[in-house]
């Protein structure tokens, strides 16, 4: 569940126009995409199917339902969609046990936003369970709230995740900063009325109106999500 957000919480250093930031989670601020794919493979073997590496590009960045579905009719496993989610969420929370390898420039950008009192969300596909496993790397106080998969009544790329961060922020959508890492991500964000800056981790992302692409989140800092709000038209 998101967590209460204390009035204090919601107030916007030097009175810029920029209201919250909100980020994604696997790939953009921890390098775990990859680690969706292994479990997909792993799970997939002890099935008894051997998974395309072309579907690769397909199921990574998507939400686990979508992902599932795709994998289960592509092999013809004799799984339900739910008993996979389990057994992949399992196989994922083993990967990340010791060690969750945080994406280039995530924790000084982390830092800034919390040394600058910005409401910040994390807005993830994965599941509960892995999202509280992983905040315990990023540091659970450093964000107000977080918004998972299975808490909306449809994730991404539908806008419900971003819109319910922002309304429990008690912030506009057009007055909040997303950074996304894949076209799902980025379709989620656009279609509930933020401005997106875009880091792409598996294909790439085109830029379009009210929305910034960036080679990685060294090239993001505060002073710049806060320009992408203070320059709209």
């Amino acid at each position: 569940m998101t967590s209460t957000v204390p009035a204090s919480v919601l107030r916007t250093a030097d009175g810029s126009a920029l209201q919250a930031v909100l980020l994604d989670m696997d790939g953009t601020l921890v390098d775990t995409e990859g680690f969706w794919w292994d479990a997909e493979v792993a799970v997939f073997g002890e099935l008894g199917h051997r998974l395309d590496a072309s579907w690769k590009h397909v199921v990574v960045g998507g939400p686990m339902s979508r992902s599932g579905r795709y994998l289960i009719e592509a092999t013809g496993a004799d799984i339900t969609l739910a008993e996979l989610s389990v057994l992949l969420n399992e196989r994922f929370e083993a990967r990340i046990a010791d060690h969750v390898p945080l994406m280039p420039g995530a924790e000084r950008l982390l830092a800034e936003l919390a040394r600058h009192n910005v409401p910040t969300a994390l807005v993830s596909a994965s599941h509960r369970r892995v999202i509280d496993r992983i905040l315990q790397s990023l540091g659970p106080d450093r964000f107000a709230l977080s918004v998972a998969g299975d808490e909306v009544p449809r994730t991404k790329p539908h806008p419900d995740p971003y819109l319910r961060a922002a309304r429990d922020l008690g912030a506009h959508p057009s007055r909040c900063a997303v950074i996304e890492d894949t076209a799902t991500g980025v379709a989620s964000a656009e279609a509930a009325g933020c401005r997106v800056v875009a880091v792409p981790s598996v294909g790439s992302i085109a830029p379009a109106p009210g929305r910034t692409v960036v080679a990685s989140l060294e090239d993001v800092d505060l002073s710049f999500l806060r320009s992408l709000i203070t320059g709209m038209n």
